[in-house]
């Protein structure tokens, strides 16, 4: 890896990305974030919103209605979005990251055509479908729906489960099973969208964090999809699958940044006006101290998170599940989620009674950011990745 490609300090260009998505965030997002958490309310105006001014397709050409631009420029609109509303940005990451630049990576001419420009404009929402209720870390060994052909359609037969905004979309990549016997080497990718026959949602789940965040179990029940809709050929859905992993745990590390830094900021805050034997609790040593990892944690996972999707800019089509950059995106997202959790404990802590209430801000994020250790596989696996990749290498 060159020296200049260790190097995070930004351009004026990607600074000026963060800057606006930043404050279109603090306008637009940060007073959604109440009555989502609230009453798990998804905004029915925010994908259009997010849409007319141009946070879909960060990644896509503009003849499909994107920005054109690359992937660590989308993660500092996520970044951004993570710092104001952490419920908003997880609306909105799913289809702009799993959904758009999935289909955008590896869709042949005509898909792309056809779907990118109305998930651009937010006039479709995007989902991705692989988790299912009894595979989850072994989403592709254990998997069990299945897809047959039959003549121009192929046939899916299935659940998928905890989908992010699954409930709401209308275009899914989903990964089924075209040859059963061949184990993650006979999965395919599909697109389906809402209204194929076979095709429903069963339920919506009821989550502690994440709230607003549409998240359901989808339903394939003889569900016709034409064979146009085959994404990358059959059998070979597990190089879309690991390539968007990869690209998946380098992004996702970006919101958590965010609200990592928002958590610091109000503490910080709280610390300079909070008062208790007549003097701010900041002037205490112990609250100094929480204070001062907290900053630390963050600077130094943001380091990692920005080396990891500066990587994946470069990730080839088909690409990642394997080497460096499988490695390094699993350690991203290990350090952030973790660090996370750490910064959000602390938040709570300084804040005391107050960050107990489910109300405050602090709370949410302590809410929301768990599911960083879960998500996009779990901690577990990813030291299993990290530890695997290290050993390959020394043999």
């Amino acid at each position: 890896m060159s020296i200049h490609s260790m190097q995070f300090e930004l351009t004026a260009d990607q600074r000026g990305i963060y800057d606006q998505a930043f404050r279109f965030a603090q306008k637009e997002l940060a007073p959604l974030l109440a009555r989502m958490d609230d009453e798990d309310w998804c905004p029915p105006q925010l994908m259009k919103l997010l849409g007319e001014n141009g946070y879909f397709g960060i990644t896509a050409p503009e003849e499909y209605g994107g920005s054109g631009m690359d992937l660590f420029s989308a993660g500092m609109v996520a970044e951004a979005f993570g710092y104001w509303n952490h419920n908003a940005s997880f609306v909105w990451g799913p289809h702009e990251n799993l959904c758009l630049n999935n289909i955008l990576r590896n869709g042949n001419a005509e898909q792309k055509q056809r779907y990118l420009p109305k998930l651009c404009s937010g006039e479709w929402v995007g989902a991705l479908a692989l988790t299912e209720p009894g595979a989850g870390s072994d989403a592709m060994g254990s998997m069990r729906t299945t897809a047959r052909r039959e003549g121009d359609h192929y046939v899916l037969n299935g659940r998928k489960m905890f989908i992010s905004n699954g409930p709401i979309a209308d275009v899914i990549l989903v990964y089924a099973k075209t040859n059963p016997e061949a184990g993650a080497k006979g999965i395919s990718a599909f697109i389906v969208e809402k209204g194929m026959p076979g095709y429903s949602v069963a339920q919506k789940l009821v989550k502690m964090g994440w709230r607003g965040c549409p998240t359901g179990e989808l339903v394939f029940d003889e569900c016709r999809v034409p064979v146009a809709n085959l994404i990358g050929g059959e059998n070979a859905g597990v190089a879309v699958v690991m390539s968007g992993l990869d690209i998946e745990r380098a992004f996702l590390s970006m919101p958590f940044l965010g609200t990592a830094q928002r958590c610091l900021d109000l503490s910080i805050d709280y610390a300079n006006t909070r008062q208790q034997f007549n003097r701010t609790i900041g002037s205490f040593q112990l609250v100094q101290g929480m204070l001062a990892d907290m900053y630390a944690e963050i600077e130094a996972s943001r380091a990692i998170a920005y080396r990891a999707l500066m990587a994946c800019n470069d990730l080839e089509t088909g690409g990642g599940g394997r080497g460096d950059i499988h490695k390094l995106c699993a350690a991203s997202i290990l350090t952030v989620s973790q660090m996370a959790l750490s910064v959000a404990d602390k938040a709570v802590q300084i804040h005391g009674g107050n960050g107990f209430i489910w109300e405050t801000e602090v709370n949410r994020a302590y809410r929301n950011v768990k599911i960083g250790t879960i998500g996009g596989g779990t901690n577990e696996i990813r030291r299993v990745i990290i530890a695997e990749e290290l050993l390959r290498a020394a043999r």
